[in-house]
């Protein structure tokens, strides 16, 4: 490591950003570039008439800890607002009608069987089917599989359908016949080894603690999401503003070598490089096939803000997610003011909808007139909502939603094995071991404490 250089960090998101941060408070001085005019990557919040808008991702999960610990070191704690929970209803569209997901899930694993007999989202074949389910024996497998593949051994088709493929086109935007199950399910992947059955490994594990958090004294469980209440743009922003021995080069990265960083035509030294930036922006820059393998979904937010008299008919609960088999374009739908409180004033609403994913990039390329149409036709089709809303507003984020494929397991075993013959290197980001806000986060930090002890024993 060159000794007089700082650490480039190829790439603003909230990955770049973290590694930036924590490089820093190990004394470590930065260069961060950045093409994009702003900081943040797919984290952007704006208020429109009082409403909390959040153009990319809304919230973490609160069970991984990596975001709470660094809004904690911000001094952010007492901006941090959870899911209103007793409110969690998430409907599913199935026949034109919206049926509740049935309380006791853990992801698609019934875990409560009276909810699950109950709900219609399902036939009984379906439920005869993962009430057998119960009896399968371990069944150790070599090689990788689909989600598909592996949900429909346990639970057949109708679980992928109706539940599996809705569920992870909201978190993944991708597709479950194309999705790793080693990647994407691992627990549940261990669980078929060591149990056989995924219902009664699910079910031993949370009687060991394993299932739902406790609160710290044993009392009420966290809820399952976090976020702040002036929007995680706030985050984004707070990091930057920490970062006290960083300089902010704006232009594209051309170029990465050992010991410097082409950027608008210029070389610039780095004593070590932190490529932050997406898989396949990464692999334009360092000479590793399998960072181009990596695939990506496009994704799309628009935001639909009402008077709260607009929307009397809305049904409760936190939105809804729409089958493949049931979908027009939309993905699904967040009812913003019921999921967090303080995003929305007391008079107004706010519907955030979700179009792209797997298989519709197209949709992106439609006029901001062309979307608005679109979000207003399919929101009158399964809401009945006939109101014109008092504003819009489109996020667009092409190729942004890296997809953890069959066979990802293998690729970043390769990824790793080249990055290790570059000792100057480091990859991070939501293409490798996790793409949620707290994952990269983690990742960062423990990439900054690699980099920051390598260079303390290099004398630095």
């Amino acid at each position: 490591m060159n000794k007089q250089a700082p650490v480039a960090v190829v790439g603003g998101g909230i990955t770049g950003l973290s590694a930036a941060y924590y490089l820093n408070r190990a004394g470590v001085e930065v260069t961060l570039i950045e093409q994009a005019p702003r900081l943040g990557g797919v984290i952007t919040t704006e208020t429109v008439e009082g409403c909390v808008i959040e153009g990319g991702p809304d919230s973490f999960l609160a069970a991984k800890p990596a975001a709470m610990e660094l809004i904690r070191e911000l001094g952010m704690a007492d901006e941090v607002i959870g899911s209103n929970d007793h409110q969690r209803v998430t409907y599913i569209r199935r026949g034109g009608r919206m049926i509740p997901l049935p309380d006791g899930l853990m992801m698609m694993v019934p875990t409560r069987v009276m909810p699950m007999a109950m709900s219609s989202l399902l036939g009984w074949g379906a439920k005869a089917r993962m009430g057998l389910e119960w009896f399968r024996k371990p069944s150790p497998r070599n090689g990788d599989r689909s989600v598909a593949e592996f949900i429909r051994e346990h639970y057949g088709q109708e679980t992928v359908d109706y539940l599996v493929e809705p569920l992870l086109s909201g978190v993944y935007g991708g597709d479950p016949e194309h999705l790793s199950a080693a990647s994407v399910l691992p627990r549940f992947v261990e669980f078929e080894t060591k149990y056989g059955s995924l219902t009664r490994g699910t079910l031993i594990e949370m009687a060991h603690g394993g299932g739902k958090p406790k609160g710290a004294a044993g009392g009420a469980k966290p809820p399952l999401f976090r976020t702040l209440k002036r929007g995680l743009g706030s985050l984004a922003t707070a990091v930057e503003r920490a970062l006290d021995r960083t300089r902010v080069v704006r232009g594209a990265v051309e170029a990465v070598e050992e010991g410097r960083v082409r950027v608008n035509g210029e070389w610039l030294e780095a004593g070590h490089v932190v490529v932050a930036c997406p898989a396949h922006a990464a692999a334009k820059l360092v000479a590793i096939p399998e960072l181009g393998q990596i695939a990506y979904s496009s994704s799309m937010t628009v935001a639909l803000g009402y008077r709260k008299s607009k929307l009397s008919g809305l049904p409760p609960g936190f939105g809804f997610l729409i089958p493949a088999r049931e979908r027009g374009r939309m993905v699904a739908c967040t009812f913003v003011g019921t999921k967090f409180a303080h995003r929305c004033p007391e008079e107004m609403g706010l519907l955030r909808c979700f179009f792209g994913g797997a298989g519709d990039h197209a949709v992106l390329d439609l006029d901001d007139t062309a979307v608005t149409a679109l979000a207003k036709a399919e929101l009158r089709t399964i809401l009945g909502l006939e109101a014109e809303p008092d504003f819009v507003r489109i996020s667009r984020w092409p190729r942004s939603m890296a997809q953890y494929t069959v066979g990802h397991g293998e690729r970043l075993k390769a990824i790793q094995a080249a990055a290790a013959g570059m000792p100057w290197l480091t990859l991070v980001g939501n293409a490798y071991n996790g793409i949620g806000i707290p994952d990269c986060i983690a990742m960062s930090r423990a990439a900054a404490e690699r980099i920051a002890a390598a260079g303390a024993a290099a004398g630095r």
